[in-house]
C-alpha cells in the first residue's frame, strides 16, 4: 500500500505539533503508513526521525512552488501570523496571511494541469471565527455572512474564497475550518489578541500572575488544542460528497464568559489560583476582541462528525493532562 503523503505548513507550531502527534499515533483514514513533511521557520527539538522537517518561510514563493511539485495527498495549511500582529503590522499581515496561500494554490493548479486533473489534493486550511463581524445574533449559524472587522479576519476570509474557487475548478479538494480560539495554549504568550484567554488559566496554574485586559463579561468561543488536532484529522477524512459545494465550516466549541472561565479555574485549581489574575484594561485588545463572535450553532459541522469539549472545565483538564508543566 502506498504511503499517504502529508504536508503540514506551520508544522513547528503548537497546533502543527499536536496534529503531528495524532497522525503518528492514530494514522489517517485507517492507514498508519504516512509520509509526513513539516514546513516551518523553526521546529521544537527532537522531532521524530520518520518525519521530514523543511525549514523556510511561507512568504518565499519558490518554496511554495517546490512543495507543490511533491504532490502531497493531504496538505494542512496552518501557517500564518496571529491576529494582534496582523492588525498592528498591516503589510506583514497581508504578505504572510494572504499571498503565500495564493502562490501555493497557483502552484498546485500547475500540477493539476500537468496531470490533466488527475492530481487533486485534499487541502485543509485553518481559518478563523474572525471572518465574522457584528452585530451578531444570539448564535451564529451556518448561514451567517462573513463581515470581518480586523485585517486578520479579512485575510482569512479571502483565503476561504480562494479555496472555494480552486475547489470548484477542480484544482484542489479544499476545506476551510473556522477554528474557535484555541485554549489553553501551552508555553509563553504570543502576539494574538486572544492570548489572554489562555494566559488567565495557564499562568495561575503555574503559580504566576496573569493580566486580564478586558471585562470578565466578555464572551467568546473556545476549543482545546486536542480538539484542534481532531478537527484537522477529521477534515482530511471526509468524503467530497459529504462536504458538498460549501467549503467553509463553523466548528464546535464552548461559549463562555471570562468570568465563567475563571470560575472553571476555581473549580479545578482552587481560589489561590484565581487570586493570581489581575484586571488591567487594555483598550487596544478590548477593541479587537469586542468585534469577535461570541456563540455558534455549528449544526453542519456536528452533522459531519466534528466534536469538541462540553465545558470549559474540561478544556482546563485537557491542558493539565497534556501540556501543563509539572510543579
Amino acid at each position: 500500500m502506498t504511503n499517504i503523503k502529508i504536508l503540514i505548513l506551520g508544522g513547528g507550531g503548537m497546533v502543527g505539533q499536536k496534529l503531528l502527534a495524532q497522525l503518528l499515533r492514530d494514522g489517517l483514514n485507517g492507514q498508519s503508513s504516512l509520509d509526513i513533511t513539516l514546513y516551518d521557520m523553526a521546529f521544537p527539538p527532537n522531532q521524530p526521525a520518520s518525519v521530514t522537517c523543511v525549514t523556510g518561510n511561507i512568504t518565499t514563493q519558490f518554496d511554495m512552488a517546490q512543495l507543490a511539485t511533491q504532490r502531497f495527498d493531504v496538505i494542512f495549511h496552518l501557517a500564518s501570523i496571529v491576529s494582534g500582529e496582523a492588525e498592528t503590522d498591516f503589510d506583514k499581515g497581508w504578505q504572510t496571511n494572504l499571498w503565500p496561500t495564493w502562490h501555493l494554490l497557483e502552484a498546485l493548479r500547475v500540477q493539476s494541469d500537468v496531470t490533466a486533473g488527475a492530481y487533486r489534493p485534499r487541502f485543509v486550511f485553518t481559518s478563523s471565527i474572525a471572518v465574522f463581524g457584528g452585530p451578531y445574533p444570539e448564535k451564529i449559524d451556518d448561514d451567517f455572512k462573513c463581515s470581518p472587522q480586523t485585517s486578520y479576519g479579512a485575510q482569512k476570509a479571502i483565503c476561504e474564497h480562494l479555496i472555494q474557487d480552486f475547489s470548484r475548478k477542480g484544482y484542489i479538494d479544499g476545506l476551510s475550518l473556522r477554528l474557535p480560539t484555541i485554549c489553553v495554549r501551552p508555553g509563553k504568550a504570543n502576539l494574538a489578541a486572544s492570548s489572554f484567554f489562555s494566559g488567565i488559566i495557564r499562568e495561575p496554574l503555574a503559580g504566576i500572575e496573569a493580566i486580564l485586559p478586558v471585562s470578565d463579561q466578555v464572551r467568546h468561543w473556545h476549543a482545546s488544542p486536542r480538539s484542534a488536532a481532531g478537527f484537522l484529522c477529521h477534515a482530511a477524512k471526509l468524503s467530497e460528497e459529504a462536504i458538498g459545494t460549501h467549503r467553509a465550516l463553523n466548528l464546535p466549541g464552548i461559549s463562555c464568559t471570562v468570568a465563567e472561565q475563571i470560575e472553571a479555574l476555581r473549580i479545578v485549581a482552587g481560589a489561590d489560583a484565581v487570586k493570581l489574575i489581575t484586571p488591567k484594561a487594555d483598550p487596544a485588545i478590548d477593541k479587537i476582541v469586542s468585534g469577535w463572535p461570541r456563540n455558534f450553532d455549528p449544526a453542519r459541522a456536528l452533522e459531519l462528525g466534528f466534536s469538541a469539549e462540553s465545558s470549559f472545565e474540561e478544556i482546563i483538564r485537557v491542558y493539565i493532562e497534556e501540556d501543563a508543566p509539572r510543579r
